[in-house]
């Protein structure tokens, strides 16, 4: 494995075309760099087919020969899947102090090519690489000061803005209209200004209304009225229960039980008898059908 022990931004290696050693067959471009971040290292190397375009594969830091105008592996099975769930590529990560000060966003890193540990980062107050250098100021910032990481921050000590180096001044700062985030006077009170059409015109003057008051202001006004020290002062040993003495209880007398309705009796109309179901069946008188005569024709 001949690689260069020169540190390497991640900068240098987008875009870098990755080629075979035993065929010189190309396998695509370099598109990004996957770092485990509780280790701070770098793992992988992105490769699709184009910079933008094309099926997204993987390049384990261990299996590449040489790094220098292109990336050379050893054969076409360097190029494999990974799974990058536990990874990170640490771009438009927001960098925050202990006491909360904003010091920018991660746009890129540093890191030794033979054994993947990152040494510092890069980050100017937009996170987004493909903003030229010169347009922004960017720093760097030693991963001595990371006191712990997360998904998408990560924090430093406090006052880690003063051990920044500064690598490029941006253009604004160079006309003196810009200035890094943590010296920005975010907490200045402007007064706001209020619409046109919401102003009142002169000689008008806006109503005046009365304070508002908190719940427990009126908790306090309502327990001292003169009503209500009046009821506290009242307590039951004060109760006068002579009066229950002499009062006779008057026993409950039980409940008497309804006498039962009377029954007043009807008289109902006679119906016809019935004749009796098991009285045999009188045979039935039929009309003798008279016999028609016949006649010859």
């Amino acid at each position: 494995m001949t690689i260069s022990a020169q540190l390497l931004q991640r900068a240098d290696l987008i875009g870098t075309q990755v080629i075979t050693r035993d065929t010189g067959r190309k396998l695509g471009v370099i598109n990004q760099v996957w770092v485990d971040i509780d280790q701070r290292q770098v793992v992988a190397l992105g490769v699709r087919n184009t910079l933008f375009t094309g099926e997204q594969r993987f390049v384990h830091l261990d299996s590449i020969s040489q790094i220098g105008d292109v990336i050379l592996v050893e054969n076409d099975d360097a190029v494999e899947s990974m799974n990058t769930y536990n990874y990170s590529t640490l771009i438009d990560n927001e960098i925050v102090t202990e006491t909360g000060e904003i010091l920018g966003k991660v746009r890129g890193f540093k890191f030794d090519p033979q054994t993947g540990e990152i040494t510092d980062l890069i980050l100017a107050s937009l996170g987004l690489p493909w903003i030229p250098a010169q347009l922004i100021s960017t720093y760097e910032l030693p991963v001595e000061e990371i006191v712990s990481t997360g998904p998408d921050r990560i924090i430093v000590f406090e006052g880690a803005e003063t051990r920044l180096q500064q690598l490029t001044v941006g253009l604004l700062e160079r006309v003196g209209l810009g200035a890094p985030p943590w010296e920005t006077d975010e907490d200045e009170y402007y007064q706001p200004v209020t619409p046109s059409s919401n102003q009142l015109p002169s000689g008008a003057r806006s109503p005046v209304y009365p304070p508002q008051r908190s719940r427990a202001e009126y908790q306090d006004d309502w327990e001292n009225t003169p009503r209500r020290r009046r009821r506290q002062s009242e307590t039951y040993d004060d109760y006068d229960t002579s009066y229950d003495e002499e009062y006779e209880y008057e026993p409950v007398r039980p409940r008497q039980a309804k006498p039962p309705a009377k029954v007043i009796p009807v008289d109902l109309p006679e119906s016809e008898p019935q004749s009796d179901p098991w009285e045999e069946p009188q045979p039935m008188k039929l009309e003798q059908r008279q016999q028609e005569e016949e006649y010859d024709y």
